[in-house]
């Protein structure tokens, strides 16, 4: 899919901001494109976009635990939706538009409707797709314990709300658990 001026603009935004992780951002607008082709520009901002609280550490950062904490997933949802609301505010984005990307990144963890759906599913096939090395170096390191890792990787796939995309990951999620078992 063709990317429009605010895309480009965004894409640059996140590759400055965020370079620690801006593949996996910019992968989930790759998948995106490819299980929800023609998806509107709210929702391929959304996914582009999903994590940016991450480029933005502060006094209200949410800092994840390596267990699977509700509380820590909607903080960090919220915080990313209204962090790249302000940024839409000053790219002078409609209101209504902005409003809808933010409601998309607000559920991106849990998804919850069709566009939202897609969102979440993008975001995991992205994570077991390019950052499966970097959770295997956490796991190597010892910043995260094996079995949260595990948990991490089987997580990614078991949320996926569309059964055809869980089809998708499944494979992806063997791969990351059999590499996570040779350490």
């Amino acid at each position: 899919m063709p990317d429009t001026p605010l895309i480009q603009t965004a894409t640059r935004w996140v590759l400055e901001k965020y370079p620690q992780n801006s593949r996996h951002m910019t992968n989930s607008l790759e998948w995106v494109d490819r299980i929800g082709s023609g998806s509107a520009e709210a929702v391929r901002i959304a996914t582009l976009t999903h994590d940016m609280e991450r480029a933005f550490p502060g006094p209200d950062h949410p800092v994840w635990n390596g267990d699977e904490d509700y509380d820590y997933y909607v903080a960090h949802s919220n915080r990313s939706a209204r962090i790249v609301g302000e940024w839409l505010r000053e790219q002078n984005c409609a209101g209504d538009f902005v409003g809808a990307v933010e409601s998309l990144i607000r559920v991106h963890e849990f998804g919850g409707w069709p566009e939202a759906d897609l969102v979440q599913a993008a975001d995991s096939l992205s994570f077991l797709d390019v950052n499966v090395d970097l959770f295997l170096g956490y796991a190597k390191s010892g910043k995260f314990r094996v079995d949260q890792v595990r948990a991490k990787f089987i997580y990614s796939h078991d949320r996926i709300r569309l059964p055809e995309l869980q089809v998708i990951a499944k494979p992806m999620m063997d791969r990351a658990l059999d590499r996570l078992n040779a350490l």
